[in-house]
């Protein structure tokens, strides 16, 4: 059995004295881990980072074997990863939330492609965090869990849609809240596509995303919470506010 695809490394850690078992997030065939030959090694190791994008190989004897990998580096993205702790704290969250989140070897090439373009914005710290916003919801929504913000679940209205119910993910307007407002979500317009998206309407919107993450989500796969590095990004994030 093998395969070639290209993708995105999510983890790597050590494997004996050698090598390295990593976690790559492809193209065509999903969330995929496998065994690196030499990967702890001082050649191959500085290749092994969260973030890189690899043209990979893989081979094993049969299908549900954990396999090996041969990796070439395609782009680094330490430079913009480590070009401040935003950067550094984004794509430490987005690499465990897809680890986290998607099922081994299920291809996502909706979400992939998503992923990759908002790796490469890592370091234009001015519009990443919007883009990353846009990324949570398509993750939702690639999981089964996508938000609806076309009418009001109670009204049925298309205007004034300032709410988010906590329990179906609709939109839900001023008038159709009514006493209930105090416990639903925050609706930005940036979280519609709407508006300039200043930093506190992506605060609320990464509230609203992180809701249904944690709610939604996160028990549908088990009772593990959700990975803490997207709340130090999220940290990191409003401390700018």
């Amino acid at each position: 059995m093998d395969w070639r695809d290209h993708g995105i490394l999510l983890t790597s850690r050590r494997h004996g004295e050698t090598s390295a078992i990593i976690e790559v997030f492809t193209e065509v065939h999903g969330r995929h881990a496998g065994v690196v030959r030499g990967g702890a090694s001082r050649k191959i190791s500085p290749i092994l980072q969260p973030g890189a994008q690899l043209d990979v190989l893989w081979r094993a004897r049969l299908e549900e074997h954990l396999g090996t990998f041969q990796v070439e580096p395609l782009r680094s993205r330490a430079a913009a990863a480590f070009s401040g702790r935003l950067a550094l704290s984004g794509l430490n969250a987005v690499v465990a939330l897809l680890s986290f989140s998607l099922p081994e070897r299920e291809p996502h090439p909706g979400i992939y492609k998503q992923t990759e373009q908002l790796m490469d914005l890592l370091g234009q710290d001015e519009i990443w965090p919007l883009a990353y916003l846009r990324w949570e919801l398509a993750l939702l929504e690639e999981l089964g869990f996508g938000l609806d913000f076309s009418a009001c679940a109670v009204t049925g209205a298309t205007e004034g849609l300032i709410f988010v119910s906590p329990k179906t993910g609709r939109a839900v307007s001023k008038q159709g809240a009514g006493e209930w407002a105090d416990r639903l979500l925050p609706l930005p317009s940036c979280l519609k596509g709407e508006g300039t998206a200043p930093d506190t309407e992506i605060a609320q919107g990464l509230r609203t995303t992180g809701y249904f993450l944690e709610h939604h989500l996160a028990p549908s796969l088990g009772h593990n919470p959700l990975p803490e590095a997207r709340a130090r990004f999220i940290d990191q994030f409003t401390r700018r506010l």
